[in-house]
Parts: C-alpha cells; sequence; structure tokens
C-alpha cells in the first residue's frame, strides 16, 4: 500500500515544489485535485518525472456531479470526467474519485422530500456509469465510486449501495472508494465490510471519525490496516482529513508518522 495526500494549504505552490515537499515529508502518492489535472496535465507530468513521486488518482474538480439534479450539470459534470481519465492516464495515475453528490441534498435536513424519487437518482447514477465506463475502458483508468455518508448524500451511503449499482449496471471499470470517515459513520463494522465486498475495493480514504487526521481519533487504523493487507489491497490509501492542531504541519507529520506504522 502507497501513503497519500490531497491538497494542504501549506504545501509550495509551484507544482514542482510541491512534489518534492510531499515526497519529503513521507507520502508515497498524491490524489491530485481533477480541475488541476485537466489544465496543468503536462506541468504534473513534469513535477512527477522530477520529484519521483507518482500520481495515484484524482478527485474532485469538475463542474457536475454524476448523480446531478440540473441535466445541464450532470452532463458537464460528464464531460469534465472524460477529460480528466485522459490526462490521469497521462501522467501515469489509476483511478478518479467520484461520488454520487456531494452537499446537493439530504434525507437528514429539512425539507426532508427528494425533488426526484429514488429511482430517478438510480437512473442518473447508472447512465452516467455508463458513459464514463466506456472511457475509463479506453483509457485503462479505473472509477472509484464514493458513498459518501446520509448528511452530506441521500444517494449511496454504505459500500452496499454502491456495490449494487456497480452490479446493476454491469460496469468493468467502475470499483468502490472505502471511505473510513464515511464507513464510520454508515457501516456496522470497517473491516468486516472490507472483507465482505473485497472483490470490490479499488480506493481507499482515510480520515478519523471526526473528520480530521489520522492518530487524532478513535478509528482503529491498526486493525483496519491490517485488514486491507488480509484481502490483498495494494493500492493507495489517501488522507483526505482536515487538520487539528495548532501547527497543521506538524500535525500532518505526525499523523504520517502514526499511519506508516500499520502500511
Amino acid at each position: 500500500m502507497l501513503l497519500g495526500t490531497q491538497e494542504r494549504d501549506f504545501f509550495p505552490q509551484d507544482l514542482t515544489e510541491k512534489f518534492r515537499f510531499m515526497k519529503a515529508i513521507g507520502f508515497e502518492c498524491f490524489e491530485v485535485d481533477g480541475k488541476v489535472l485537466m489544465e496543468q496535465a503536462e506541468e504534473i507530468k513534469r513535477a512527477i518525472d522530477t520529484s519521483g513521486l507518482p500520481v495515484s488518482s484524482a478527485c474532485g474538480g469538475y463542474r457536475g456531479w454524476i448523480g446531478d439534479f440540473i441535466e445541464e450539470r450532470r452532463l458537464n459534470g460528464i464531460a469534465d470526467l472524460k477529460v480528466i481519465i485522459r490526462n490521469l492516464k497521462e501522467v501515469g495515475g489509476t483511478g478518479v474519485v467520484v461520488p454520487a453528490a456531494w452537499g446537493m441534498f439530504t434525507y437528514r435536513l429539512p425539507p426532508m422530500v427528494s425533488p426526484r424519487s429514488k429511482e430517478g437518482d438510480r437512473k442518473a447514477i447508472l447512465d452516467s456509469l455508463s458513459q464514463l465506463d466506456e472511457t475509463a475502458d479506453t483509457y485503462g483508468i479505473n472509477i472509484y465510486l464514493e458513498p459518501l455518508n446520509r448528511y452530506q448524500d441521500h444517494m449511496l451511503n454504505t459500500i452496499e449501495d454502491g456495490v449494487s449499482i456497480i452490479d446493476e449496471g454491469k460496469f468493468k471499470m467502475v470499483k468502490i472508494t472505502a471511505d473510513f470517515y464515511h464507513m464510520a459513520i454508515e457501516e456496522d463494522d470497517i473491516s468486516e465490510t472490507l472483507e465482505k465486498y473485497k472483490d470490490y475495493i479499488g480506493h481507499v480514504h482515510i480520515a478519523e471519525n471526526h473528520r480530521y487526521q489520522p492518530g487524532s481519533g478513535s478509528i482503529d487504523f491498526k486493525r483496519h490496516m491490517e485488514t486491507l493487507k488480509r484481502i490483498g489491497y495494494k493500492g493507495a490509501v489517501v488522507n483526505e482529513g482536515r487538520i487539528r492542531g495548532k501547527d497543521p504541519l506538524k500535525a500532518y507529520e505526525d499523523s504520517i508518522a502514526y499511519m506508516k506504522q500499520f502500511i
């Protein structure tokens, strides 16, 4: 497994310096923002070549969700994701992280009545993924479908929800992003879920139960990393949590050391 990170405010702005910095503090791969990948693919390739730090994946940065209520935004998102998939191939990544949506609607807050039926939600997601699966297959890039917790999305909350979409669509290149923060809210047991759906897990995000950096909360990372090893997972483990501490860089470096005990 490779310990990875997303962008942080205290990282250098220059891409080559950023990649060198991430490697120097102990990261082994980078999950790049999709918009940056669309706009600066050549610069990213140079940064990879100079630093030796690979891009594992892309996340975010596109103009609409695959399950968007607004059709124009959904189609814009599909179009952007196709570019991200193509560019990710160029920089040597393995897949793009794609939730159904984020922050669009939740049954847990008023009005608690979705503007679209559950059947309509599913139809939109399946249609989007069917278009993206074809492009992903052409370039050999995975789509990492990410279930989010019930407070951030209403469509796909559990790993089982995501798996049901993959099975119904019979997609070739769609796998699951197992995000420990969301799983801590939605799953009865993170390790048991990883074991049950091991054939679907393609990518891993980590953060604590309160969304901050690993080592600052209550998730049993030792146990869950052992589970990932046992099921044969060899991909990226990307830290996307927020950072809590008076010195954010020091807190982040401590979290890197904490995770490297288990990876």
